[in-house]
């Protein structure tokens, strides 16, 4: 095949006679001979300054009203994990002790006022690994009866037990968090008689994963009798049916369950206990004072070097206590108007030196 270059500038070889013309050449259209229309900004300095001054202007009183807000949450943390001698939960990492209570007292310096939540919290535990992740079977929490006798293969290693189905299945379920907590106020040296504080078991998980994705198995009969031809995960003390003398809070929709088996993205997370509502606008949810807080050391976590902590917070229309994103908006906001700052003495100089109106950016 002969080249010829002539071909290549009109668009190839000529057509043979009666034939359509064949050409290379795009279509005389404005989008692919590219005459839409466009605009593109020209940034100079009577443009770019006052953009970035704004953007300091309103960033900084942003970031100082969000981390004022933060900063008025009240919260104290309680690390029980009883790994340091002088600890009062240290007795119950011994091997040799399967029912260990333990009590930390501690003070609150400042009343709580509002709602008080009531977090656990625990340390260097990934939720969020890809197997542990997949170990569920939503068919089965979902009240599905053939899933509740078959659960799903992703439930492996922890899928059946003594040649029954376990309900719930899977590695999720079978670590949940067990621990009990109990708060006590004490009213006053003088009578050291403790007061218990209420906290409220219901309420703590979410509306959609209380009623949609969570349902026990239909039917008329009792909870016990739905799983009769369950057994209960491996590392549980109690079936699942027993979870709370409350009918409304047993089963699959109980809410501490419900509550773990959302799984966190970080390996350092807290998930939401009990909450301690307010009843006397007179007063506050927690005065400030003495208190201790009654632990029932089931949960064990020496062996992967995490941490237990117990949390007591207030909360605000932004949520609980995170300064991060304040400080995120006065560092974003100092950094635009010291920029501005900077460009404005740049184009001051250059300015005067060349008797130019702008600069170009």
């Amino acid at each position: 095949m002969n080249y010829n270059a002539k071909d290549e500038v009109d668009g190839g070889p000529p057509c043979p006679p009666g034939g359509p013309a064949k050409t290379r050449r795009p279509d005389n259209t404005a989008f692919k001979q590219q005459r839409l229309p466009a605009w593109q900004p020209i940034l100079t300095a009577g443009t770019v300054l006052p953009t970035f001054f704004i953007i300091g202007l309103i960033f900084i009183p942003i970031g100082i009203g969000i981390f004022v807000t933060s900063n008025n949450i009240r919260e104290i943390e309680i690390d029980y994990t009883g790994t340091e001698p002088s600890s009062p939960c240290n007795k119950c990492l011994s091997p040799n002790v399967t029912s260990c209570v333990c009590t930390i007292n501690f003070t609150l310096e400042q009343s709580f006022e509002g709602n008080v939540f009531m977090y656990y919290g625990l340390s260097n535990f990934y939720q969020n690994h890809r197997r542990y992740v997949k170990s569920r079977d939503d068919s089965q929490l979902n009240g599905d009866p053939s899933a509740l006798l078959n659960p799903s293969k992703e439930c492996e290693p922890y899928r059946r037990n003594e040649d029954k189905p376990i309900a719930p299945c899977g590695a999720i379920a079978n670590s949940m968090f067990n621990d009990t907590l109990e708060l006590f106020l004490v009213a006053n040296e003088s009578d050291p008689t403790p007061v218990p504080i209420p906290l409220k078991r219901k309420g703590i998980a979410w509306w959609t994963d209380k009623n949609v994705k969570f349902r026990n198995p239909p039917g008329k009969e009792s909870l016990e009798e739905k799983f009769k031809d369950t057994i209960k995960p491996v590392n549980w003390h109690k079936p699942v049916f027993m979870l709370d003398p409350d009918e409304d809070n047993n089963g699959f929709i109980n809410e501490d369950f419900i509550v773990w088996m959302r799984t966190a993205a970080l390996p350092t997370f807290r998930k939401l206990y009990r909450l301690i509502e307010r009843r006397n606008d007179l007063h506050p949810t927690l005065p400030a004072g003495q208190y201790y807080l009654n632990i029932t050391y089931n949960y064990p976590v020496h062996s992967f070097d995490g941490r237990k902590r117990m949390i007591l917070s207030t909360i605000s229309w932004m949520g609980g206590k995170n300064p991060f994103l304040g400080i995120a908006y006065i560092t974003i906001g100092s950094i635009s108007f010291l920029l501005g700052v900077v460009l404005l003495v740049i184009n001051h100089k250059y300015r005067n030196s060349s008797n130019t109106a702008d600069i170009t950016i």
